[in-house]
């Protein structure tokens, strides 16, 4: 396989960025995710890599070669469509051998290699169908036996199952991720679906406006943020997101007598930021918020939906100064059936809080010599993180 770097590369077209200067590397054998809203840059970064699309400036390396001026064919690439891009005409089995026929290879390195990669995929049962009689899933599997069957250095992976309903979305997810594990292979993967982000990625690069956000494991993006838009974008929902204003040790937020603790591996940054007092956004996840009869934050339910496993309350917690009313979300029991309206109380596991400037939207990073906690609280699950 290989390794994929990009250094300050960047494309404009006149003066409007597509992808403003980034670095990345992707590591052999690394799944990477390009997740963003349309728009944002990941597609066109993709497109640079495997030279369908020709960069303004940097440079892009494969294995430690530099391949920016580079052909797409001569970069042993392989790059798998969100709309297969199959030979209506031929066969499947036509379609997975065509690159290496291509190729002139032999015929019977061309039968065994096919035979690999049906094997691999479990297609075998498909080879003699044309793409038109094939379920969206099945010609997605064929498209990406076509892509593994060259044995290239890297896949570049474009919104591959954007056209599966839901049910062939989540199976061809895992046969995805399998295939990856299988062969190994460097892989990089856009989509604008945080949930196949999430359970598919090594590491996430979070874009939006041209520009990389944050690059860290699902589970960094998700607990920890490095500003507002990814602390909003990642999460369904989002991150509860409160203006807040710090008076000492204390936070107070929006609602009668609602006011956080400040966590201990927070008071040194946020004192060292604002001072005894200053503005400062607050954050935290659903399922960080405990329903409690004595919990410190009030609110009125504001809508309530029932998940299976969970129920998700929207709270009102009041208006700020100026402000739309402030709603956050609360994951309670499923069972808990509180009626428009009533009042309900909760706490916030302080691990989980996160604090943000609110002129930056950047994250206020913790205080490093204060210890983490080694584990997650019971119930601090998001099914996609696992």
């Amino acid at each position: 396989m290989a390794t994929i770097e990009l250094r300050q590369v960047e494309k404009r077209f006149g003066t409007a960025f597509a992808v403003k200067p980034m670095d990345l590397t992707i590591t052999d054998g690394e799944f990477v995710v390009l997740l963003g809203p349309s728009g944002c840059g990941k597609t066109t970064t993709l497109r640079m890599i495997s030279g369908l699309e020709t960069v303004t400036t940097g440079d892009i390396l494969l294995n430690g070669r530099n391949v920016t001026w580079l052909h797409p064919s001569e970069r042993d690439i392989a790059f798998v469509f969100q709309f297969y891009a199959l030979y209506p005409h031929l066969s499947a089995r036509d379609n997975i051998s065509f690159p290496l026929r291509a190729q002139g290879m032999k015929t019977a390195d061309v039968d065994r290699r096919v035979a690999e990669v049906v094997e691999l995929l479990r297609i075998g049962h498909l080879l003699t169908q044309r793409p038109g009689r094939l379920s969206g899933g099945d010609q997605q599997r064929i498209a990406l036996a076509r892509a593994l069957v060259r044995h290239p250095a890297a896949f570049l992976m474009d919104e591959p199952l954007g056209a599966l309903d839901a049910e062939f979305r989540e199976s061809m997810r895992a046969e995805i991720k399998r295939v990856h594990n299988a062969e190994h292979a460097t892989t990089a993967y856009v989509t604008h679906d945080q949930i196949e982000a999430m359970a598919m990625g090594d590491r996430i690069v979070v874009m939006s406006a041209a520009e990389v956000q944050q690059v860290g494991t699902p589970s960094e993006v998700y607990y920890d943020p490095s500003n507002l838009f990814v602390a909003r974008f990642i999460g369904s929902p989002g991150m509860n997101l409160l203006k807040g204003h710090l008076v000492g040790d204390m936070v107070h937020v929006p609602g009668a007598n609602n006011q956080v603790p400040v966590p201990s591996a927070y008071r040194k940054p946020l004192q060292e930021t604002y001072g005894r007092e200053g503005d400062v956004m607050i954050g935290f996840r659903p399922e960080s918020a405990l329903v409690s009869d004595d919990g410190p934050l009030a609110g009125a339910v504001f809508a309530s939906d029932l998940h299976g496993a969970y129920r998700l309350l929207h709270v009102h917690l009041g208006s700020g100064e100026g402000a739309e009313p402030n709603i956050v979300h609360v994951r309670s029991d499923r069972m808990a059936n509180l009626p428009i309206g009533a009042t309900v109380r909760f706490d916030v596991l302080p691990e989980m809080l996160r604090f943000f400037d609110p002129g930056s939207q950047q994250a206020i990073p913790r205080d490093a010599s204060v210890p983490e906690p080694d584990f997650l609280p019971p119930g601090i699950v998001m099914e996609a993180v696992q």
